[in-house]
């Protein structure tokens, strides 16, 4: 379909260029030119009158899991170790997954083509195993939705207390063979699963469907997996999501397990690299830092998830300085309760003024839009996202400026990041589609969607309650594990203290 999108201003994140009032020639999925006064040879099948809206990039969603969509409010504030054993039960047992994973993962696709995101990287778990068929569920309701999506398959494959510190010590021997009984896949299972998702899925509907790989975290899956992740993210070209240093107790890991930083560790196996996504890196220090330099790696922020859980500020500075790319997300909605990317571009814009003494080194709007185009856009390894040129994808979002957030107008950058202009979204534009208009997504029957996520949700509850209660069951050992790892000086700080 060719669109011609008419009298906007037009923000391109290419090189800081602003079109005071320009048109957007659209066909095949791409954007063909920009100008004022654009006049096609073919008319265009439809024009969209833009005269008092901002275009702009779609925001890229470059860090998130789909499969903490139906639980929003579903938890208090609690550090990460904890928090997983109510969002991953380490002794769940399965539940039907195709049509669950489908409608949950629709219902987040949904909320954020409202947002104005056109692309998102999801690194999917699954409980307690991962299969084709769930697999496939969240990739059709991707592709149904018409927004533009990475997935990989998030996976451990090692014993629950294998991925601690203190915890095996810590733990009554029945519950720790209840552990080793739990299932967990092989590498060969899951490279399997690989094979399927990147041979049925990556390129998928005309390419706005792409695989990713994952392995969660380094100390959560065995050696020989994760060499093998990283040789086929090589093979295919594909981001490679790993978690790193999210909380202090991993940097306790890393001293306890491996005699030194799991940054150290993931250079040392030789699988830190361009395409390696590393998310969180708040307990960094600045080897670290100059290993994620050196080796073209892209740091995933998430401002608002690392409050939730008290997990620390990331050093953005630091990164920023020594030439680390970053990238934004919004995690999940169990850790965030929402999936508003404006919020974590607000949220990068204001948490690291805790951290830097000195305010000229406190992130300004336009560096914290850079992180979200082109950082995103690098994380997912879609390089012609992100920009509004010719010759790139036309995923473009259109703003009312004749609304609350940009009135009066100051300074348009300050207020895409720190006025949260979600309400200020008419349009969503994926691939040259418009998904997102008059207040609805056209893809989708948004009340029946609702009302189906409702109704699994009550039978998601009753399959999972066991689980929860052998959660509670342990959340003791996991609390003490917790507060041991705390005690230690790790020579490094990254959260507020008396």
């Amino acid at each position: 379909m060719s669109l011609l999108i008419r009298n906007a201003q037009v923000l391109t994140f290419d090189g800081g260029r602003i079109w005071p009032e320009a048109d957007i020639h659209v066909a095949d999925g791409r954007i063909l030119a920009i100008g004022p006064g654009l006049c096609p040879e073919t008319p265009p099948a439809r024009v969209i009158e833009a005269r008092g809206m901002l275009a702009m990039p779609g925001l890229i969603n470059a860090h998130f899991h789909s499969p903490g969509n139906f639980l929003r409010g579903a938890l208090d504030g609690l550090p990460l170790e904890v928090f997983m054993l109510y969002e991953v039960p380490p002794l769940a047992t399965g539940v039907p997954v195709k049509r669950l994973n489908y409608v949950r993962t629709m219902l987040g696709a949904v909320e954020m083509l409202r947002q104005g995101v056109t692309s998102v990287m999801d690194d999917a778990f699954h409980i307690p195993v991962a299969s084709a068929e769930g697999i496939d569920g969240i990739a059709e309701a991707y592709r149904d939705s018409g927004i533009r999506a990475r997935l990989a398959i998030d996976q451990p494959n090692v014993v629950e207390y294998e991925k601690f510190p203190f915890l095996a010590e810590l733990l009554p021997a029945d519950i720790r063979a209840g552990m080793a009984a739990a299932p967990i896949q092989p590498a060969e299972e899951l490279l399997e699963l690989y094979d399927h998702l990147i041979a049925r899925w990556d390129g998928a509907a005309e390419g706005r469907i792409g695989a990713a790989l994952s392995c969660s975290a380094p100390q959560r899956v065995t050696l020989d997996y994760f060499r093998a992740l990283s040789a086929l993210s090589a093979k295919h070209d594909l981001p490679f999501n790993c978690h790193i240093l999210e909380t202090k107790l991993q940097r306790v890991l890393g001293e306890e397990k491996y005699g030194r930083s799991l940054v150290r560790l993931v250079h040392d196996l030789g699988v830190l690299d361009e395409r390696m996504v590393v998310i969180h890196a708040i307990w960094i220090d600045a080897d670290d830092i100059a290993l994620l330099a050196a080796s073209g790696a892209t740091v995933a922020h998430n401002p608002v998830c690392n409050l939730r859980l008290g997990s620390g500020v990331m050093p953005f500075r630091a990164l920023r300085d020594a030439g680390v790319p970053i990238c934004i997300g919004t995690d999940e909605a169990v850790a965030d309760d929402a999936i508003n990317p404006w919020a974590a571009l607000k949220m990068a814009g204001l948490v690291h003024t805790l951290s830097e003494v000195d305010y000229r080194s406190w992130p300004a709007a336009p560096e914290i839009l850079h992180c979200m185009m082109t950082g995103g856009a690098r994380a997912l390894r879609w390089p012609d996202i992100g920009r509004l040129v010719p010759g790139a994808r036309a995923d473009i979002a259109l703003l009312d400026l004749d609304s609350l957030p940009f009135t009066p107008l100051n300074d348009l950058h300050r207020q895409l990041v720190f006025c949260e202009p979600a309400s200020a979204v008419r349009m969503t534009i994926v691939d040259g589609r418009v998904v997102f208009e008059d207040g609805r997504v056209t893809t989708v029957d948004e009340r029946a969607l609702r009302q189906e996520a409702r109704a699994l949700t009550e039978g998601y509850r009753a399959e999972f309650a066991p689980a929860i209660a052998e959660a509670r069951r342990l959340e003791p050992y996991y609390r003490a594990m917790y507060l041991q790892a705390q005690a230690r000086d790790v020579g490094l700080q990254r959260r507020l203290t008396r």
